[in-house]
């Protein structure tokens, strides 16, 4: 293994998130307590935190329990036309965990991979740094950030060992629509290439209804026997706080080999964070929470795009179809900002924390001028955030820098 590329937008919530007064970096719905779940749940016998009161804290079950495993596998298993066993389940110390051990198990020198772009550094970092060639498949604002199949065949080589995407997009909250879902397995098939789906922010589906054609479904919905997802209760289950994460794919071998992986990382996930998440994703309360996270999603945006529709004279954006950020373009007489000097300056003159698209999106010249925003954080949070970017822009904006050279993210 190579040195590991700085992992940008981590560094930067480390650095800043502690001293924002208002976060809207941050990319989870507002956090919950045990005790919130317990009045979102539709059981008021049981307590997720009692049965533990007496148990001893072992390891625990070292794949995870049985009963979020089953859990997390009748999820998977709803509307598709082959049930997913919970052995084929693992669970994982958050997704980034599960990111990082199936780039680990799968992925090494002499191998092609293909990853949607822009998106979450990890899943391009890591397999370069693991010795294996990236090509990034980028998806274009123009197009509504949507993915071009045909560009996709054009990538494969006869060493592609794996297509990554990330569906609902980070930063974008842009979605990957059912047809291309569909077509890329299909052309994934034809030569038993590896897709491998973070999908840490669904079922976050706010501006697109189930009952839509193009909604996409889980990548392990099609039933392709080399499809693999992760996933975490962290982005919209609202318990970042839980480390629990997960790997799930139609392919038991794939499982096994991350499995025998891990033996190297976590043996296992902590007992609280296993009954706490079991409690969360059982059908008396994740349908509540869910609904809670929606509707919290949907007012907060339509908040952003308030702001959004009487800035268009400095910013602009593709509004998101699910997730809980959005990707927003600034600019100053037509040239984007310099995007590092605006979030920075930002935060120093009115404590309001985005995320620079530039340094942790796509380095280079990619993406200027983007910067990232967290809308799922409590409405009153957003509110004065946009409240003090409201001053900041009338009173600060003209002193922020533009860049001087300019290269098309398209």
């Amino acid at each position: 293994m190579v040195k590991l590329e700085d992992f940008a937008v981590e560094q930067w919530m480390d650095k800043y998130e502690t001293t924002a007064k208002f976060n809207t970096a941050e990319t989870c719905c507002a956090s919950v307590s045990v005790d919130d779940l317990r009045a979102l749940s539709e059981d008021k016998e049981s307590d997720p935190l009692g049965k533990l009161q007496s148990t001893k804290l072992t390891y625990g079950a070292i794949r995870g329990s049985d009963q979020l495993r089953e859990t997390l596998s009748n999820l998977y298993s709803a509307k598709t036309a082959a049930r997913l066993p919970k052995d084929n389940v693992l669970i994982t110390a958050g997704a980034i965990q599960a990111n990082f051990l199936v780039l680990y198990s799968l992925v090494g020198p002499g191998d092609h991979v293909i990853c949607h772009y822009p998106t979450y550094q990890q899943l391009y970092s890591v397999p370069e740094s693991l010795g294996a060639e990236v090509s990034l498949w980028k998806s274009k604002e123009a197009d509504g950030w949507q993915l071009d199949l045909e560009e996709l065949k054009a990538m494969i080589k006869p060493n592609t060992k794996m297509i990554i995407i990330n569906n609902p997009q980070n930063p974008t909250g842009a979605i990957i629509p059912h047809d291309t879902l569909k077509g890329l397995v299909n052309i994934a098939r034809e030569s038993s290439i590896i897709i491998f789906s973070d999908e840490v922010y669904r079922p976050l589906f706010h501006n697109i209804s189930p009952m839509d054609p193009q909604f996409p479904p889980s990548l392990l919905s099609f039933c392709y026997e080399h499809s693999i997802a992760t996933g975490s209760v962290s982005k919209a289950y609202s318990l970042a706080g839980l480390r629990v994460g997960w790997i799930a794919s139609r392919s038991s071998s794939l499982i096994e080999k991350c499995a025998n992986s891990r033996d190297y990382t976590t043996i296992s996930v902590g007992q609280i964070g296993d009954a706490v998440a079991s409690f969360a994703l059982a059908p008396e309360c994740i349908h509540n929470l869910l609904r809670r996270n929606i509707e919290l999603a949907r007012t907060n945006l339509a908040i952003l795009e308030k702001f959004i529709d009487s800035h268009r004279w400095a910013c602009d954006w593709t509004k998101p179809k699910a997730g809980t950020t959005a990707f927003v373009r600034f600019t100053k007489m037509g040239k984007p900002i310099n995007d590092v000097a605006f979030c920075e300056t930002l935060q120093e003159k009115s404590g309001v924390m985005f995320v620079p698209g530039s340094l942790c999106f796509g380095g280079g010249e990619d993406f200027q001028g983007y910067v990232r925003i967290g809308y799922a954080c409590e409405t009153e949070v957003l509110e004065k955030g946009l409240e003090a970017l409201r001053i900041f822009m009338e009173d600060e904006y003209e002193n922020v820098p533009s860049m001087k050279k300019v290269k098309s993210a398209q």
